[in-house]
């Protein structure tokens, strides 16, 4: 069975998808002799080489469980200096972090050098439980329980429902489906709660149980069997951008936008105030085109005598 070529390298632990298409499109990529395209599909008995060295897609998986301190930067980003990777300290070869957890929290998160599962896991409509107890600064009431179950509104959006139940006078256990940016400390700021210490402790159906904090273990063949028979629905399209993000406003014309200023023909703007502005003439704060009224010329008029001031 033969499958796309940038798959196949990135199957092979040498980079992800994206960059697997950069190199090709660079030339870097060989499929036995001749120079690799895009779209081009191998199999096991074709020779690849990517930079010049040959490799084989015959790689072992690699599932870890880690438990994240606080402090530690989900990203593999080596430029960080508290990157993730540098923390694992994983010298098996090249894995990433299965989603995100803040730097100011901890707990439990998954690394791989599948790439094909890290899209099905964080797929939005794949729904996969995510569970997490928070601390908060002050007492938490069957009120507060209640609205963060029920759904709150952040970035403009309702949160889902989710299953809350109270912890202590002071926590709470939460269980997410979704991927908001910094969703649970959101979601208590908008009651009025800050969150003092956040740290997951599941996600589906593997728990951090008694792992020790900056230490990480590899999945057993169960946990791996049960994770790659969840994921199996999935289809092989890249995950879609979460609709819970914050997005960039558009700068489109009208009551807060600023066009251009009129220009001359030699380019240069047009004198006479703040030009551009909406519903204003070339002089500042003049609406002729409006009122009617005729606009005050740059050059003085010789024809009426101007009006003295002195007494």
């Amino acid at each position: 069975m033969k499958i796309r070529l940038n798959k196949y390298i990135s199957e092979a632990g040498i980079c992800s998808r994206r960059e697997a298409d950069r190199k090709i499109e660079q030339g870097k990529v060989r499929v036995n002799g001749r120079e690799a395209s895009l779209g081009d599909v191998v199999g096991e008995y074709d020779k690849v080489l990517v930079d010049g060295n040959p490799i084989k897609n015959m790689v072992q998986r690699v599932y870890l469980a880690y438990n994240k301190p606080v402090g530690v930067t989900s990203t593999t980003e080596r430029s960080d200096p508290d990157n993730i990777i540098k923390a694992v300290g994983y010298h098996g070869g090249r894995i990433f972090p299965v989603g995100r957890l803040d730097k100011d929290s901890h707990g439990l998160i998954l690394l791989t050098n599948d790439g094909d599962i890290v899209n099905k896991i964080l797929r939005v409509s794949n729904e996969h439980d995510k569970e997490y107890l928070v601390t908060t600064d002050k007492p938490v009431t069957d009120d507060f329980i209640k609205k963060m179950g029920s759904g709150v509104d952040i970035l403009g959006i309702k949160t889902k429902a989710c299953p809350v139940e109270p912890l202590g006078t002071h926590g709470f256990k939460i269980i997410l489906q979704q991927g908001m940016n910094r969703q649970i400390r959101r979601m208590c700021k908008a009651l009025g709660y800050t969150v003092r210490d956040l740290q997951r402790v599941r996600i589906m159906h593997i728990q951090l149980d008694s792992l020790a904090t900056g230490t990480w273990r590899f999945l057993d063949d169960n946990e791996i069997a049960t994770l790659l028979e969840k994921v199996s629905d999935s289809d092989d399209k890249p995950a879609k951008r979460s609709p819970y993000r914050t997005r960039k406003p558009v700068n489109k014309p009208g009551k807060y936008s600023h066009p251009e200023p009129e220009t001359t023909t030699k380019g240069r703007p047009v004198k006479g105030g703040r030009s551009g502005r909406p519903g204003k003439g070339p002089g500042r704060g003049s609406n002729s085109a409006k009122s009617g009224k005729p606009q005050r010329s740059s050059t003085r008029n010789t024809t009426t005598p101007k009006r003295s001031t002195r007494k």
